[in-house]
């Protein structure tokens, strides 16, 4: 049996991970995990496990920030800008070029351009996550500790 080659950003992802010393591996879905939902449905997993990566764009400087949160949970957009500063919508050509990955597949590793990071603390209700692995279709798994150590992001209540 052969095994589909990784997409581009999901090899930049997986070479990153090992880099990191990260030991699991980038997972091709047979579905889209473009949304929380259709990841969770296709891993067998809580809502909650899906670690979803929200892009925003810091109005004072064009900063890409990445808030990393439960796929059962929304932002709240006014937490985060209490942080970081203020945000303003971040479209899908501002994702693809601040961050090297497009809408569904942003990764919380292996940018081209660093972004400001949050985790949210709700990621922690879950002792392992799923977070996209840079293209739709892959994702990887992770404790919400390690996600920390990957990212050197800090946690907070931002849900």
């Amino acid at each position: 049996m052969t095994q589909t080659p990784l997409p581009d950003g999901a090899v930049r992802v997986a070479a990153r991970l090992a880099e990191l010393g990260h030991p699991h591996e980038v997972v091709m879905l047979p579905v889209t995990g473009r949304t929380a939902a259709d990841a969770a449905s296709a891993l067998g997993v809580e809502l909650g496990q899906i670690a979803k990566s929200i892009v925003f764009r810091r109005t004072s400087d064009d900063a890409a920030v990445l808030v990393v949160t439960s796929g059962d949970l929304r932002v709240d957009e006014r937490k985060v800008a209490a942080l970081v500063g203020a945000l303003g919508r971040a479209d899908a050509d501002f994702v693809k070029a601040s961050t090297g990955f497009s809408i569904g597949g942003v990764s919380p590793v292996a940018h081209t351009t660093p972004p400001v990071i949050l985790i949210d603390a709700q990621l922690f209700r879950f002792t392992q996550v799923w977070a996209a692995a840079g293209h739709p279709y892959a994702v990887f798994p992770l404790a919400p500790d390690e996600l920390v150590q990957l990212t050197g992001a800090p946690v907070a209540e931002i849900s």
